[in-house]
């Protein structure tokens, strides 16, 4: 695919999964990349692999639930690149329950990092992407946004509010600010670890027997990512084979 420029990424969740392989590819693709997620150490890491295969990149310790935080990821990819062309917003968690179950803790930490999260990462990288006239914002959501299912009611209510929100900045953003939602089926993650419900974790066994690669997912951002400046992918789902 032909890279008509090289563009500032910047990258949520960027220690693992879905994250780590867009900054891998993208950064392969020419694109400085800025790196930002709690685990500064799998970032370092992260920097270093990129680098030593002709890559850019720069890691920042980001909790995207905090706005403070976002803000600093922000001014540090400004300072370091001087110009912010393409927001992945990526960071995401997954600990699926029952609401009879009454976790209330972790429906409150989904709705911070799946909803807060995406509006502090707009908040703090638009404003620039408007001052320079051009920019691409993508949110990871999940086909949970498209359909709910037993023990997921609330982790699917923050993707669907994550791709309403994305549709809203679609239809509010001038020409040259380009939006578009990825929406992952079952992909080789670490979201399922943090499933602490006992009937939950085991229906998420048999829901991830067939999966798809990290890099799956990454390629449709890339693909979005790298389309002419006149073409706005905005909506892709992508899926295992065998996922229905």
């Amino acid at each position: 695919m032909v890279l008509h420029r090289r563009k500032v990424v910047l990258v949520t969740g960027a220690s693992s999964g879905i994250g780590r392989a867009t900054a891998l590819r993208l950064a392969a693709a020419g694109h400085p990349v800025v790196l930002g997620a709690r685990r500064i150490d799998r970032l370092e890491m992260l920097v270093s692999e990129i680098e030593e295969a002709g890559g850019t990149a720069t890691a920042v310790p980001l909790d995207v639930s905090d706005l403070a935080s976002v803000q600093g990821f922000a001014a540090a990819a400004l300072a370091h690149f001087g110009r912010i062309d393409v927001l992945v917003a990526n960071a995401g968690v997954m600990p699926l329950s029952p609401l009879a179950a009454g976790l209330v803790d972790e429906w409150d930490r989904m709705i911070d990092v799946n909803v807060r999260g995406l509006l502090h990462s707009i908040a703090a990288t638009l404003p620039t992407m408007l001052d320079q006239g051009v920019g691409h914002v993508v949110t990871i959501a999940s086909v949970g946004a498209y359909d709910v299912s037993p023990t997921a009611a609330v982790y699917c209510g923050t993707k669907f509010a994550a791709r309403a929100i994305t549709e809203g900045l679609r239809q509010e953003s001038p020409r040259g600010i380009r939006v578009t939602t990825v929406s992952p089926g079952v992909t080789e993650s670490e979201l399922a670890s943090t499933i602490s419900d006992a009937s939950a974790a085991a229906a998420m066994v048999v829901y991830r027997a067939e999966s798809i690669s990290a890099d799956a997912i990454a390629r449709a951002v890339s693909y979005a990512v790298a389309e002419r400046p006149d073409v706005d992918i905005n909506e892709i789902v992508v899926r295992p084979a065998a996922q229905r």
